[in-house]
This record gives structure tokens, C-alpha cells and sequence, in this order.
């Protein structure tokens, strides 16, 4: 295993430190290996897409017309 150095603010530290309890390590892999879970599902997503910019652009003007329709 490898080992990484991460910098958090002060306060974050000392309410950490209020845990001594919590391996603070195992919840930063936890929350790495989440995160890749996540990015890797949403590549995945976007590689087997069809929806192009100009839908997305189409669909945000669509989406702010029926908000200004609700607004009135």
C-alpha cells in the first residue's frame, strides 16, 4: 500500500481528532473508492449516450421556458 498526505483545515483536524476511535484512513479509501465508483458509473453512462451539446442546449432553453411559465 501506498501512502498519500492530504491537507484538511485546522478546524476539520481538531473535530477529527475529537474521534480518536475513527481510523480516519480506512474512511478516506472508503470515500476515494465511492467517488471512482461513482465517476466510473458516469463515464460509463456518457461513453453510451446519444444526447449531443446541442441537446443539452435545446433541452436548458426548454427547461427555462416552463420556468418562467411557473413563475407568472
Amino acid at each position: 500500500m501506498v501512502n498519500i498526505t492530504l491537507a484538511v483545515p485546522e478546524e476539520l483536524k481538531h473535530k477529527m481528532d475529537s474521534f480518536i476511535e475513527i481510523n480516519w484512513s480506512a474512511v478516506a479509501r472508503e470515500a476515494f473508492l465511492e467517488k471512482i465508483k461513482d465517476l466510473e458509473f458516469i463515464k460509463n453512462f456518457k461513453s453510451k449516450s446519444t444526447f449531443t451539446e446541442r441537446d443539452a442546449i435545446d433541452l436548458g432553453r426548454e427547461l427555462n421556458k416552463n420556468l418562467v411559465k411557473r413563475r407568472v
